[in-house]
């Protein structure tokens, strides 16, 4: 009987530290993503030869995917060879979009529509609702503006006095807090919790 025990309080303990190392993985995130605000950034989309792995463009320059990229490598994972070796894995799952014949570690995990395949490939998507309570801290959203373009920033821990979550994006000014959700049709919604 006591081994029982032992081996359920163990089992109980396991499970709950399971549960908010999840939890504080996207609030991670979202204090990561928070504090690219500080960075002083340039957009700029300029294709740049990058060290591999872990490179990265010069640190005063950057565009939307490099919030997402900069938050999550503060986390200690590295976008680059996670996409790069997925590519490498399965490149045909991937957009065509820039008539490649095979990845490249350069610029492959700067592109937003590169980004929704793999962590739809991780299993890391949820559905896209027009709901604001549905959008958590450390989420990655994706949109299509108007002229069609994509678009992808981080959920904040912040939200507006009516409950709108606040986003953490580089749109062209440098990374931005914005309530910013539902201003343009969202292509994704992502909950990447780490490589699987």
């Amino acid at each position: 009987m006591n081994k029982l025990l032992v081996l359920l309080a163990f089992l109980v303990t396991a499970m709950a530290g399971a549960a908010p190392a999840r939890a504080d993985f996207a609030l991670d995130l979202a204090r990561a993503a928070e504090e690219r605000l500080k960075a002083r950034v340039r957009y700029d989309p300029a294709y740049v030869s990058i060290p591999y792995p872990m490179g990265d463009v010069p640190a005063d320059t950057g565009v939307c995917t490099d919030v997402v990229i900069r938050s999550l490598r503060a986390l200690g994972i590295d976008l680059q060879q996670l996409v790069h070796e997925d590519m490498r894995r399965a490149f045909s799952r991937y957009p065509r979009t820039w008539g490649l014949s095979r990845p490249d570690p350069n610029i492959d995990h700067r592109r937003v529509f590169n980004l929704e395949v793999f962590f739809k490939r991780q299993g890391a998507d949820v559905p896209v609702t027009d709901i604001p309570g549905d959008y958590l801290p450390g989420d990655i959203v994706t949109w299509r503006l108007p002229d069609g373009r994509p678009h992808m920033g981080v959920v904040s821990t912040r939200r507006t006095a009516n409950g709108h979550p606040l986003i953490v994006h580089n749109i062209g000014l440098g990374p931005r807090l914005d309530d910013m959700l539902f201003a343009f049709d969202i292509a994704g919604h992502f909950r990447y919790r780490g490589p699987n």
